[in-house]
């Protein structure tokens, strides 16, 4: 059982660089298996498709998200700034995926990635300005944590404490601008 999942991880991790270097949409089952030393039939003993192996790789993604957004919605009470620091941590530590998934909006719709983000937003303006946002809430809702994403893309030179101080002081600014 290990061995399998030991393969199915480096299947994952080939398919990951190669996405990087060519795109999802250029990068085919034989390609990954011909990196990976394998035959395609054994690539597909372990991922039936492409847009299952590509699923695959973005579901801790999309786990962690709904994990971090269940625990802000848990809360009785909402700090903006902790929940504006949460929400950067999560993208600092998934930022190499964000990247991958951000360079193929095809994929991203194929996966449905748009609408679980445009959900999450909503959800977490309502948690930032709460019980119903109104339309200035609402923008500067998605300015500050579209913000705080692309900062954590924007600046990957920047150590994470200075660059999370930065961008969070910047996204508290524009939610009560």
């Amino acid at each position: 059982m290990a061995r399998g999942s030991d393969t199915r991880q480096r299947i994952q991790a080939v398919a990951r660089d190669l996405f990087r270097r060519n795109g999802v949409q250029k990068t085919s089952l034989q390609a990954i298996a011909a990196e990976l030393g394998i035959t395609k039939p054994a690539l597909y003993y372990h991922f039936a498709s492409r847009e299952e192996l590509v699923r695959s790789i973005v579901q801790p993604l999309i786990e962690d998200g709904e994990a971090f957004l269940r625990e802000q919605e848990k809360r009785t009470e909402v700090d903006q700034r902790a929940l504006l620091e949460g929400y950067f941590d999560f993208h600092f530590e998934h930022r190499d995926l964000i990247v991958l998934v951000l360079s193929e909006m095809p994929t991203l719709a194929e996966l449905g990635m748009i609408e679980i983000v445009l959900t999450w937003r909503h959800r977490l303006a309502e948690l930032l300005f709460p019980p119903t946002p109104d339309l200035a809430q609402s923008t500067r809702a998605v300015m500050a944590l579209g913000g705080l994403q692309d900062c954590t893309i924007q600046f990957p030179d920047v150590p994470r404490e200075q660059l999370r101080e930065a961008a969070v002081t910047a996204a508290v600014a524009t939610l009560t601008g």
